[in-house]
């Protein structure tokens, strides 16, 4: 069993809905981002998201677009992101799915890529310009490896194509709210609770929802309707607006806290 579904497993057995946390990998440094990651779990976090940086990240919005920016500029790589998981797994357990783009992973080596991920530690990987039906070449190293492919869903999917991929999840299906890219619109939980709900119930793993959700409110109104709630923007912004200062990690501390708080 995945630890991304004993993680989901044990939340659920406790009638708890997940919390996930997405930074972006090496925003401003990787030495920050690996405290950041520290604090996410201590305040809260079930999951993290990390985000490698790539350079045309299409699905994103300026906030996460200009996060990617700063961490290639600070020298990040895929195989620094990678060699930071292992750092973390001296100190937590805590599930971490590295999200991005396909190019940094087909230029990485595919078989290399699952396989130096695994030996760090890392538990899934979603990649948001690769579609589950082009995943074909990916994914046997992925499942040799341990490591779920995770789904992500839109909105805009038809009824059949979004009931073949739910059934086939792996680890957690992420539906994403909304058209767009991310941090552009706020999420609205009643739009969605009937699309929510039917995928929860064709999928053999947990629903995750993101993009829009900024908020404690946004938050809570989503995890009535969800397994797992995603925050993404609003902590890069955050993040981003407090780097250099003393105060990040307990202002990064507080917004989760609150965040976990409001989904309890």
């Amino acid at each position: 069993m995945s630890n991304i579904k004993n993680a989901l497993g044990a939340l659920k057995d406790r009638g708890e809905e997940a919390l996930v946390t997405f930074i972006t990998a090496g925003d401003p440094d990787l030495t920050t981002s690996e405290q950041i990651i520290h604090v996410l779990v201590e305040s809260g976090a079930d999951l993290i998201e990390l985000g490698f940086p790539f350079s045309d990240p299409m699905a994103d919005g300026p906030t996460i677009q200009l996060a990617s920016e700063r961490a290639l500029a600070a020298g990040t790589t895929l195989r620094g992101v990678i060699d930071m998981v292992a750092r973390v797994r001296h100190h937590s357990n805590v599930p971490i799915i590295l999200m991005g783009y396909y190019n940094p992973v087909f230029c990485y080596g595919l078989e290399s890529f699952a396989r130096d991920a695994a030996a760090a530690g890392v538990d899934g990987l979603l990649l948001v310009d690769l579609p589950p039906e082009e995943a074909g070449e990916l994914h046997p190293y992925l499942k040799s490896a341990g490591i779920d492919l995770i789904t992500l869903l839109a909105p805009t999917s038809d009824a059949a194509r979004s009931a073949r991929l739910a059934a086939a999840a792996e680890g957690f299906l992420y539906y994403v709210s909304m058209t767009g890219v991310t941090g552009s619109k706020q999420v609205d939980a009643g739009a969605i609770s009937a699309a929510v709900k039917e995928l929860r119930w064709q999928s053999p793993v947990p629903v995750a929802v993101g993009f829009g959700i900024s908020t404690p409110e946004d938050a809570k109104a989503v995890s009535r309707i969800a397994d797992a709630v995603v925050v993404g923007s609003a902590l890069v912004k955050l993040i981003d607006q407090c780097s250099g200062s003393p105060k990040l990690l307990d202002e990064v501390r507080c917004f989760v806290g609150q965040l976990k708080k409001a989904i309890a």
